[in-house]
């Protein structure tokens, strides 16, 4: 297989700059809603009813929920300058906010809830504006323990939902509804194809109702009753602004899980752009910051509303890579759909008559799936004992101070609320950790100088100093040399056809670990991926692109790995060298 055959996604249709035919975009749209609806009006019922609000309130979260997912999944199809993906990305409500919000609802009501939600979005517009900031601290390690311990928060309240039914309903009606409806799920999920597996969720809701239906406990009155078009009976419930002590023991947990959220996009972002095009692609991390921005803008919204907040469905993703249909319209039509689906009670009524022990029963396995995804991303990098180490006292830590088992009587009333919430205090144990190890790191060597080939002389003597700190021989200097010649060279292509005068700068960052060094080369953004570039090496180029390309050749030459992320402010290209073995390398280059 040739590398341009091999670079080729031949399973993708329409790619997003692409539009297929309305009836296509709007029947994938259509199957988009099917998937995903029952979560983001699901997810709401969890938290109102586990916090005991009533069914007024929750009448108006669902609707909420409905309109600012609708808003938002056209957000990121659209892409309005910073803010949105370009890319199919579906809006929903958040499972990971269950159990924070349930807390705010219960302690505070809808007001606490709103404030909390409202003000933990503003983090996430900063973490948008300033992603490659933090890239060292929020790790795939310190996010893949706070997902996980999110099962142990919420799983407890879910527990108790598999046995909550009406005084007088049958004794044998909530296990015979939850194990009808863990059996379909676990069945289609375990022996399911791609396509099946998708519709798990859908097929176990069906069947425990069906199941719950002749026990008496599925609420037709509920159905009949809702009108086909409407709004919610409550209004607005406002926000509280008192901001007293409950305000400030909540927050951190709720800026921790926004986090967790807009990691989860992150990662969403990153995964739906590798299924959207035929041919590879970097990974372009403007789009990230922009769908990362996006699920701010529907945090904000759903603070503003009152209603559980947002992230993006991992199942767009699936669906995508299923489909082969990228198209942002499809997106579009998505968005359309919920947003219609927000007036019209009588189908919000069906699932929200879905009895507590379906819906327990259901989140159970979509909690454990999250808990599996959170053990995932902490192992997708390898694990040493360092992060072995972070995970394991991170996890029980959380899990000690949601079990109430650590110092519960020596913590003062603020200490306990905070602390209380394992997602909080496993969390932070892992940050606090993250920020130890980068801290305790050899120190990291910088340098500011001009993005411009004369400022190599410059760059040199500071390798030089660096490699001769190391006890690094002549041979390694002269290699690092090579690759930042290289990697100046690329980037200052980048910048061809601006003003030369403008004033771009250039900050490279030099590290030792282990067998490698580490440099990093951070400038301001400029056009096109270098790894894409380098993709495409083997193909045939012509006379005038064989100059442009040679300094791309050099630099995967010398190069254990090459890896470019654009920022929205910045390129960061990385580049890890071998120091050994460096003289043949050096002396090949020089034949």
């Amino acid at each position: 297989m040739t590398q341009d055959a091999a670079s080729e996604n031949a399973n993708v249709r329409f790619e997003p700059n692409e539009r297929p035919p309305n009836t296509l975009a709007f029947g994938l749209g259509f199957q988009f809603v099917l998937l995903t609806v029952a979560g983001i009006v699901l997810t709401p019922a969890i938290v109102v009813r586990a916090a005991g609000a009533g069914e007024t309130y929750l009448s108006w979260a669902v609707f909420a929920a409905l309109v600012i997912c609708g808003l938002t999944t056209m957000l990121q199809s659209f892409r309005v300058g910073p803010v949105g993906s370009g890319y199919t990305l579906l809006m929903g409500t958040s499972g990971a906010f269950i159990a924070v919000c349930v807390t705010a609802l219960a302690q505070g009501g809808p007001g606490m809830l709103a404030t909390l939600v409202f003000v933990s979005a503003l983090f996430q517009f900063l973490l948008s504006w300033r992603l490659a900031w933090v890239r060292r601290i929020i790790t795939p390690t310190v996010a893949g323990t706070v997902i996980m311990l999110i099962a142990v928060t919420i799983m407890p309240i879910l527990f108790d939902m598999l046995t909550d039914v009406p005084p007088g309903t049958p004794p044998a009606a909530a296990p015979a509804s939850v194990i009808a409806t863990l059996a379909i799920a676990l069945a289609v999920l375990l022996r399911g194809s791609g396509p099946w597996r998708l519709w798990a969720p859908v097929l176990a809701i069906l069947t425990g109702c069906v199941v719950a239906g002749g026990f008496g406990l599925y609420d037709m009155g509920r159905v009949t009753e809702a009108a086909w078009f409407g709004l919610p009976d409550a209004g607005w419930p406002g926000l509280d602004l008192h901001f007293g002590p409950l305000f400030w023991t909540l927050l951190p947990a709720f800026v921790f899980v926004t986090l967790v959220g807009a990691i989860e996009t992150i990662g969403d972002s990153v995964a739906i752009q590798k299924v959207s095009w035929r041919r590879k692609r970097a990974t372009d991390y403007r789009a990230v910051q922009g769908a990362v921005a996006a699920d701010g803008v529907g945090n904000l919204l759903s603070g503003f509303a009152a209603t559980v907040p947002n992230t993006t469905y991992s199942s767009s993703v699936a669906v995508t890579e299923i489909t082969g249909v990228a198209s942002r319209a499809v997106g579009i039509c998505a968005g359309i759909i919920f947003f219609s689906l927000a007036f019209l009670p009588k189908t919000t009524a069906l699932l929200l008559a879905v009895p507590n022990p379906v819906i327990g029963a259901y989140a159970i396995v979509l909690i454990a799936l999250l808990f599996s995804l959170g053990v995932g991303i902490v192992a997708q990098d390898g694990i040493d004992y360092r992060k072995a180490t972070l995970v394991g006292v991170a996890f029980w830590v959380g899990a000690g101070f949601q079990a109430g088992g650590i110092f519960p009587d020596q913590l003062g009333e603020y200490w306990s609320g905070l602390l209380g919430n394992g997602m909080t205090a496993g969390g932070l144990t892992a940050l606090l950790m993250t920020i130890f190890l980068e801290i305790t790191a050899p120190r990291r060597k910088r340098l500011r100088t001009r993005l411009e080939m004369a400022a190599m002389p410059e760059i040199r003597g500071f390798l030089d100093k660096f490699s001769s700190r190391m006890g690094w021989s002549p041979d390694v200097t002269d290699r690092l040399y090579l690759v930042a010649e290289e990697a100046v060279q690329v980037l200052v292509e980048r910048r061809q056809g601006r003003d030369a005068g403008d004033g771009s700068r250039l900050l490279v960052v030099a590290a030792g670990d282990g067998d490698e060094a580490e440099l990093e080369f951070l400038a301001s953004s400029g056009e096109g991926n270098i790894e894409d570039r380098m993709t495409v090496l083997g193909e045939r180029a012509s006379e005038a692109q064989i100059e442009h390309e040679l300094s791309l050749r050099l630099l995967q030459h010398f190069a254990s790995s090459v890896r470019h992320q654009q920022y929205q402010d910045a390129d960061i290209l990385t580049v890890r060298v071998e120091v050994g073995g460096a003289s043949s390398a050096v002396a090949e280059a020089g034949d």
